[in-house]
């Protein structure tokens, strides 16, 4: 693992919810399946610009989302104060992807070009259509170019901070 990725947090989901009244929350999970977000920990907390651990006691599938009791939440109050939050984990307890996949985490900030050599600008953010994934790329001006691999991006070149695809740039 690289070097730059000790003590970097991923997001893996975020509170969207309280459940009952004994302080669990309901989550929104970006991992697939969705309960797998249960097996990392602690969950670091992060909201308007607080962050604090909480190790997750248990937790389970409820309907289309994830419910889970963390240690420090004990009533509704206590868990509604974290509404919203976005729940990362150190990036060093994901397990490595597999060739050709990556993690959202690790595109972000990358440089974007051409197969020309024509810079784009940089991996703003990553977001999920119905079709494909986008990354948000920030440069002179912002472009939405879709994550797909062969079609559209050509090669992501994580050591030289690169990503290059086939895109016209003036779209």
């Amino acid at each position: 693992m690289a070097g730059n990725e000790a003590g970097r947090h991923v997001v893996l989901g975020q509170v969207n919810g309280l459940f009952g009244v004994r302080g669990w929350v309901k989550v929104f999970s970006h991992t697939d399946p969705r309960e797998n977000i249960l097996r990392y920990g602690p969950w670091r907390l992060t909201l308007e610009g607080r962050s604090r651990e909480f190790r997750v006691l248990e937790g389970r599938r409820q309907g289309k989302g994830i419910v889970a009791r963390l240690e420090g939440l004990d009533d509704r109050d206590q868990a509604a104060a974290w509404l919203g939050a976005e729940i990362s984990v150190p990036r060093e307890q994901l397990p490595e992807p597999g060739p050709g996949e990556y993690y959202w985490a690790d595109l972000i900030g990358l440089e974007v070009q051409t197969m020309d050599g024509v810079a784009l600008g940089r991996v703003s953010h990553l977001f999920r259509t119905g079709a494909n994934d986008v990354m948000v790329v920030q440069g002179e001006r912002e472009r939405l170019v879709p994550f797909v691999q062969e079609d559209v991006v050509r090669e992501v070149d994580l050591e030289a901070g690169r990503i290059r695809v086939d895109w016209d740039p003036e779209f």
